[in-house]
Formats: structure tokens, sequence, C-alpha cells
């Protein structure tokens, strides 16, 4: 058997999830993203949950990567945060400094709405929130209003993406739609109808 890459016993040697320490979040604004995702994919779904794929970790990491300090955009003025979304991110902070911001303006707003922070409140009153905060209803500053959007685009990203960025812990989520990964070739496989027999190989060469 070969040895194991730096990258993949990395993912094998991962701490459960209540003992992850955080690089970016405080331990507030973590236990808020756990709740959240723990919403938004839930683990009593058909298939593995936001938090069995450790998509708190993936976010984590984003954000205190080339991610959260928004690397890739124009972030030289002037900003118009109330403009139009269709023009594109107006806002004059980083994500990390978005979700820094959104989190402590949104559970102020769940204090004073549902009486409690967020990650206290019960699941169908955490729904209600999440979907005040969706429809734009929590009433944050413009430079705040894609808070919601990045909470759920990062979600997302998190259960699917390759482990070696902290989440789709297991490549379950791979197993779980039935993707093959970082295969080199399955392309005979297109079409068919019929599930593909083989299960997911990561980046890193892992196998599910």
């Amino acid at each position: 058997m070969s040895a194991l890459s730096e990258p993949a016993l990395a993912q094998r040697n991962q701490p459960p999830l209540d003992q992850y320490e955080p690089v970016y979040l405080t331990a507030a604004e973590g236990a808020f993203v756990m709740a959240a995702v723990a919403r938004i994919i839930p683990s009593d779904g058909d298939g593995p949950g936001a938090i069995e794929a450790r998509v708190p970790v993936f976010i984590d990491r984003q954000l205190a990567g080339d991610f959260g300090a928004a690397s890739d955009l124009y972030m030289e003025g002037p900003f118009a945060p109330g403009a139009d979304m269709n023009l594109g991110t107006q806002s004059p902070l980083t994500p990390a400094e978005i979700y820094r911001q959104g989190i402590a303006a949104f559970d102020a707003w769940c204090r004073s709405e549902q009486g409690a922070a967020f990650g206290d409140l019960d699941p169908d009153a955490q729904d209600a929130a999440l979907q005040a905060l969706a429809d734009d209803a929590v009433g944050l500053k413009p430079e705040l209003r894609e808070f919601w959007t990045l909470l759920l685009q990062n979600t997302k990203e998190g259960y699917f993406a390759d482990p070696r960025h902290g989440g789709n812990a297991g490549m379950q989520a791979w197993v779980y739609i039935g993707f093959p990964g970082a295969r080199a070739n399955f392309h005979e496989w297109a079409g068919r109808d019929e599930a593909y027999p083989l299960g997911p190989v990561d980046i890193a060469g892992e196998r599910a």
C-alpha cells in the first residue's frame, strides 16, 4: 500500500467537529455557523447533513484565507453598497468582514424579534429567522446585504468541494449523489441510465 499524501493524512486525522479550533471565527461566530448550516442542509434528510460533511470547517478556513480577504476582488472605492445587485459586489467589506458583522447584526435581530440568539432558538424558529434573512427582511445595512448569499453559497461549496478544503468529509456528499470525484476517466458512463459502479476519488487520491 502506498503512503498517504500530506493532504490525505490531514483529512484522515481530523478532530471531531466539536473539538475543531477555528482559525478565523470566534467561538460565538463558530456556534452560529454550526447552527445555520445545520438548518440549510439538515442531518435528518436522505443524505448527510452539513454537520456530517464538516461544512463549518470549510467556511472557517475559507474566511481565514484568500476568499475571506477578497484577494480576487477589486476592493478600491468608490463603493455604492445600495446599488442594484446586478451591478455586482459593491460592499467595501471583505467576505470575512461581512460574516463577522453580519453574524453580529443577525444575532441582534434574533434577540430582538425571537428573544434569543440564533443558535439558541428551536429549529422552527431558526428556519423562520433564516427565511427572513433570505427575504431581506432583517434590516441589515447595505454593506451586509450579501451575508445570506455568501452563507448559502459557502454552505453548498463546503458540502460538495474536495475534502482537502475542509468540508465534504469522507466524500459523503459525492457518495450520496453518485459523483465520481477526481477519477481520470469515466466518460463511457455518461448518459447511461444506471448508477456509476465505483465510488469517488478525491484530489489527494483517497477513495471513499
